[in-house]
This record gives structure tokens, sequence and C-alpha cells, in this order.
């Protein structure tokens, strides 16, 4: 009976690649649909109170309308649409911390354990600075510049908004009010990963303040009053995220060519030399005896 024949090694390195590119791919998948899960049961638990949802993110402008005035609908579709899109953007919100866990569940094992430390704390400062600009917009902003607009609208002039176009101004405001509040974060993150250092961000103050200016100019209103609203806030702010990276920033080495000249001293010191034995011969005749015995050990 012939041998048998060894069998030939399997080699599947090259599939363990594919393996781990599909298994992350799966696990996406399913981090997406309990995310999107987690919005739709939100959403049909608010879907009856979509109406009054609605209303009360229309009552800024409704307490500033003159008597009589009110909002109207120029579409055909748009008085069953816009509450529901009210509705998706309050649910949103509502499940938006089981999204970020799904998110953070996804790429934290990936993550260095100081990468950890310092990414929920941002995260978490992020979500709740976005709650607050949202925050900042709807209780501040909002009735300051409904109320001056309808002062200075002219005589007859029957001031009424569609309300597509109102949720549109709404979700843009509450967009450039967010991401404005998130600047202590960016500023942090920057200082952190050494890009810029804090007396660069000192120095960039005077620059920073007339961005804040023009960034406001785009995102609002044509009206000096809620331009100041942003464009205040956003430098304080940017001085808010200064004062924060003083204490999550790299500390800067105290004396640079000192440490450079410490280096290079290091580099070129001479290596010392191994000790040499204690014992030396006193004389010929020390020697020649030393010979004679190893001399008288060896074997026949």
């Amino acid at each position: 009976m012939a041998p048998a024949l060894p069998r030939k090694p399997e080699f599947r390195m090259s599939s363990q690649p594919e393996d781990s590119f599909l298994s992350h791919l799966f696990e996406l998948r399913d981090r997406l649909i309990r995310a999107l899960l987690a919005v739709g049961i939100v959403f049909v638990c608010l879907f009856p109170w979509a109406k009054e949802l609605y209303s009360l993110l229309a009552q800024p402008l409704l307490a500033t309308l003159p008597q009589g005035g009110q909002m109207i609908a120029t579409d055909v579709v748009g008085v069953f649409l816009v509450p529901m899109k009210v509705a998706m953007m309050v649910a949103f919100l509502i499940a938006l911390p089981y999204v970020l866990y799904q998110v953070w569940a996804f790429v934290a094992p990936g993550l260095y354990a100081h990468e950890k430390r310092l990414a929920l704390p941002l995260v978490a400062a992020s979500v709740l600075l976005f709650f607050v600009g949202m925050a900042f917009a709807y209780f501040l902003v909002f009735p300051t510049v409904f109320g001056f607009m309808s002062k200075i609208a002219p005589e007859g002039v029957a001031w009424m908004t569609d309300i597509e176009k109102y949720l549109s101004f709404v979700m843009t405001t509450f967009m450039a009010f967010g991401v404005t509040f998130e600047v202590p974060v960016v500023v942090v993150v920057l200082v952190r990963m050494g890009v810029v250092s804090i007396a660069t961000l000192r120095e960039w103050r005077s620059y920073v303040i007339v961005g804040a200016f023009i960034v406001a100019a785009i995102f609002t209103p044509p009206d000096v009053i809620s331009q100041l609203m942003m464009a205040i806030p956003l430098c304080l702010l940017y001085e808010l995220g200064i004062f924060m990276a003083r204490f999550v920033g790299k500390k800067p080495v105290a004396d640079p060519a000192a440490a450079v000249e410490a280096a290079d001293s290091a580099a070129t010191a001479p290596v010392p030399a191994a000790p040499a034995s204690d014992w030396q011969p006193a004389s010929d005749e020390e020697m020649n005896k030393v010979v004679a015995d190893l001399n008288r050990q060896k074997p026949d």
C-alpha cells in the first residue's frame, strides 16, 4: 500500500483581511440598523403629536405676528409634510445619545486607551454644546429677530410666511448656532493634537473677531441684531476654548535649545571602555610559575 502523500498546506493569510473587512461591514450594517430603528421607534411615538410639535416650534413667530396674522401653506401636502419633518427632527434629537453610542461601539475597539479617555468627554461636550446652541437660537435669537421684523414691517403689509420656508429658516439657524457653539471643542482638539499652540491662538484673536462677524453676516438674517447675537457668542466661545485648552493641551518644552543640546551631547558622548582586570603579574618569575602550574594540570 502506497504511503499517503502529505496534504498540501492551506494558506489562508490572503483571506484573513477580506474576512476582517466583511466582518466590519456586517457590524457597521448592524449598528446603522439599530440606530435607524431607534429613530423610527421614537418617531412613531411622536407621530400623534406632530401638529403640536410644529406649533411649539412656530411659537416664537406666532407670538410676534400682528393682530390677525397667521402662517400659510402654499403647498398642497405642506400641512402634512412639514409637521412630519418636525417630528422626525425631534425624534432624531431624542435618539441621538443611542445613535452616538452605536457609533462609539463601532469605533472604540480601534482606539488606544488615552484616545478613549479624550474622545468620550469631547463627544459629550459636543452634543451638549450643540443643544445649547439650538436653545440659544430658540429662546433668545428667534424672539429678538421676529420682534424686530414685526416692528419694521411697512404699514398695510400683511406679514405672513409659508410654513415650509419657516421650517427651512429654523433648521438653518439651528444648524448655524449649533455648529458655532462647537468652537471650544475645535480649539481644544487642535491644541491637543499639536496643530496650533495657545500663544498662536491668542495672536489670531483679531482675525477671529473679524471672521466671526463675516460668518454671522452669512448665516443670519440681514439685520444687525441677529448678527451681533451670533458674532459675540462666537468670540466668547473662542476665548473659552483657549481657556480650556490650557488644561488639556500638550505641555511645551521649557527650553527647546537646551533640550536639543542635551540630546546632541548624549549622542556624541564616548562609550566608556570595559574595566581592565585588577590582577597583574608582579614579575617574570611569577608568570613562569603560573604557566608551570597550568602545564602540570594538563592531562597526559
